[in-house]
């Protein structure tokens, strides 16, 4: 289940290359709604928008029952509460009237998400509702990453949602989308090389990221840094294999991006030296 969500996650949103963006949202429609939404007045927004069921009015209505739950400081408990199910019930009726609706797909992922990592920790003890799932959320932030190709909100919360529930394929999707968009930010390429390094497990590509990121800031210590250690473990990792050539192969890379006799890579490179002089002595 979690291979076929990830492959249409990343189907998903590949999707997004090359769409046009969606049609004006809120920004245009509903002004003095969306004014009352800002200010805090949430009573005021249902009131205002009492009789429309254009999928503008139903999404401003759904954020305003999330505020009236109590917005980002909302209680959980353990399923949808009254406000949260009205909210997501509004936002499931915006995108079925209009289904790019990126703002409705990305308020739904955000209403679900809290309550999809309780359920996956177990934290969900009542029985009132349906579980929302992990997988859920994703098809969530899925749908609202493909309808507007340009923004990086969607992305960024699909990227910090996937890792806290563990779902490292789905968050290498996000942040492959993310290095699309934002390409030439290098700290995008940082955050990208650091989940590589980490949870991703591939720090072969970590590497190319890394490298991506010094072209834009040629004089970065810590991504210099990164790059040392990462040549450093691979370095040590073929020495207990034996494998004297990769060993000089990857500590020769290493000596290129180490940064002062006695930074942490420094002292970590001499060891190795020595560990491959005291190795290969023995042979």
């Amino acid at each position: 289940m979690r291979y076929a969500v990830a492959l249409a996650l990343t189907v998903l949103v590949a999707g997004g290359c090359g769409r046009e963006p969606a049609a004006p949202g809120t920004s245009e429609a509903h002004a003095e709604s969306r004014a009352l939404l800002d200010g805090g007045d949430f009573d005021g927004v249902l009131a205002d928008l009492a009789g429309e069921s254009d999928a503008d009015a139903l999404y401003l209505m759904g954020r305003a029952w999330v505020g009236k739950a109590g917005g980002d400081a909302r209680t959980l408990s353990g399923r949808l509460g009254p406000e949260e199910m009205q909210a997501q019930d509004l936002f499931q009726q915006a995108l079925a009237a209009r289904p790019d609706h990126a703002q409705a797909h990305l308020a739904l992922a955000e209403l679900l998400a809290p309550y999809a990592l309780l359920s996956q920790e177990g934290k969900d003890e009542t029985d009132a509702g349906p579980v929302v799932t992990v997988d859920r959320v994703l098809r969530a932030y899925g749908g609202a990453v493909q309808a507007d190709p340009a923004d990086t909100v969607a992305v960024n919360g699909l990227i910090d949602f996937a890792l806290k529930a563990g779902r490292t394929r789905e968050a290498a999707a996000g942040f492959r989308e993310l290095t699309r968009r934002d390409r030439e930010n290098p700290e995008v390429l940082i955050r990208f090389g650091d989940f590589l390094a980490g949870p991703g497990e591939n720090p072969q590509e970590a590497l190319g990221v890394y490298a991506q990121a010094l072209i834009w800031r040629p004089d970065d210590q810590a991504t210099h840094a990164k790059i040392a250690d990462l040549h450093i473990d691979a370095a040590l990792s073929h020495l207990e294999l034996d494998q004297y050539v990769a060993v000089e192969a990857e500590l020769r890379e290493a000596r290129k991006h180490v940064r002062g006799k006695d930074s942490s890579q420094a002292r970590r490179l001499r060891d190795a030296e020595r560990a491959l002089t005291h190795a290969s002595g023995r042979r």
